[in-house]
């Protein structure tokens, strides 16, 4: 097969750091089995309703937050490898906890202690993946890194769902092992973090300014402050797939909710892993601004879908298709934008910032939609939801015109 057909030969020649970290996050995801049921685990576990959970996902935000931006600045002033490493730690333990403990709210909390060593390192990770990748190649580095998340992803949410009724304590565990594999591999494989040495004409936006604050860079970047509030919005929207829907398969379906959704997640990431070489490559020539406005379309219609057709459990999957083609079309291209517009010095404190809209757009829209759906029902919890993902959109096409203006070298 030619370099042409073979969509896979678009990943060679990268630095062999990013393979580690893409290896490492197959890992990682593998055992990846509490997030896709952690509504489920309050709502049929712990016995909360649609309200109480978006006021408790809204109280451990408010701490992740912080965690994130503090994260964005280690990333910028400390070695990135090490911030990874020490942060999974603190990740490891509490998921092995988790298993040995009887299911409580301490359970709870201490799950969310280790979502806060995943905030911490979070942009520490996605900074380095920047700081390895050169900007013609930075866009197929990102694609590599989120296939390699769902190639992980692949069975865990169904096995998630499996385990959930009497074995969901082995979830954790299996976590809890799977994230200290991952840290093995980056601990022991990764030794040279050097930044790649960029001199093409478009890298000419990423020149670092370590005198400068956050504030001088992004006051000086208005158009990614857009950006920032453009996506933050979309995925306040998109995070519902995480909130509503297994809500709604819940209250549907009973007991086979869980299952069930555990299987429409496993689509989604077998999906991703099909689709994203292809659309990577078809649509490599796209500015990631047009990439990101026909992913948010594809996720409207998918939770239109969803919604019309809800109870109907074959559309659950076209529902998810779409959904997942439009998530693709986003992830892939959302990295890139950042990372290309603003000074290598304040990447991580960019993804601190980006964490910090999207915690407060998402904390509005889940407390609003909880409180819709325990008083009004799903239709109008999904319809403010679908509104949400059409102003995301409106923004992106303004956008779209004013980012070639600030950005002329990325459009020659």
């Amino acid at each position: 097969m030619s370099d042409k057909l073979n969509f896979l030969s678009q990943y060679r020649g990268l630095r062999k750091e990013i393979y580690v970290l893409f290896f490492g996050r197959v890992v990682t995801n593998l055992g990846a089995m509490v997030w896709p049921m952690l509504t489920m685990i309050m709502s049929q576990k712990l016995g909360m309703n649609a309200s109480t959970i978006a006021t408790v996902m809204v109280l451990a935000g408010i701490v992740m937050v912080p965690a994130n931006m503090a994260g964005g600045k280690l990333a910028d002033k400390f070695n990135k490898k090490r911030i990874i490493v020490g942060f999974d730690i603190v990740s490891i333990v509490c998921y092995i906890i988790c298993g040995l403990v009887p299911l409580s709210y301490i359970t709870i909390g201490l799950f969310f202690l280790a979502g806060i060593g995943q905030n911490l390192e979070g942009p520490s990770y996605n900074a380095l993946l920047a700081d390895l990748s050169t900007t013609a190649d930075r866009e197929k580095a990102y694609s590599l890194m989120y296939l390699g998340g769902n190639l992980g992803l692949v069975l865990s949410p169904t096995i998630a769902g499996l385990l959930f009724k009497n074995y969901l304590w082995l979830s954790f565990i299996i976590s809890g092992v799977a994230i200290g594999l991952s840290t093995l591999l980056i601990a022991f494989k990764i030794k040279d973090i050097t930044p790649e040495k960029d001199t093409s004409e478009e890298s000419v936006y990423q020149k670092s300014r370590s005198d400068v604050s956050i504030i001088t860079v992004l006051k000086e970047n208005k158009v990614v402050v857009l950006f920032s509030v453009a996506i933050s919005l979309y995925y306040a929207a998109y995070h519902q797939y995480g909130y509503l829907m297994p809500l709604d398969m819940g209250r549907v379906h009973g007991d086979t909710g869980a299952a069930l959704y555990g299987t429409v997640s496993s689509l989604n990431c077998i999906v991703v892993v099909i689709f994203t070489p292809f659309i990577t490559r078809i649509f490599r020539k796209i500015i990631n601004t047009r990439k990101i406005l026909i992913g948010q379309a594809l996720v409207l219609v998918g939770y239109a879908v969803f919604l019309t057709f809800l109870g109907t459990i074959p559309f659950y999957y076209v529902a998810m298709l779409l959904f997942t083609w439009g998530e693709i079309f986003t992830t892939i291209s959302e990295g890139p934008y950042t990372s290309t517009r603003i000074p290598a010095s304040h990447r991580g404190r960019i993804n601190g910032f980006n964490a910090l809209l999207s915690f407060v757009l998402q904390s509005g829209s889940e407390l609003s939609v909880g409180h819709l759906y325990d008083n009004y029902g799903s239709t109008a919890a999904w319809t403010l939801v679908i509104c949400m993902v059409a102003a995301a959109m409106v923004l992106t096409l303004v956008l779209i015109r004013l980012d070639r203006k600030a950005y002329p070298k990325l459009y020659e």
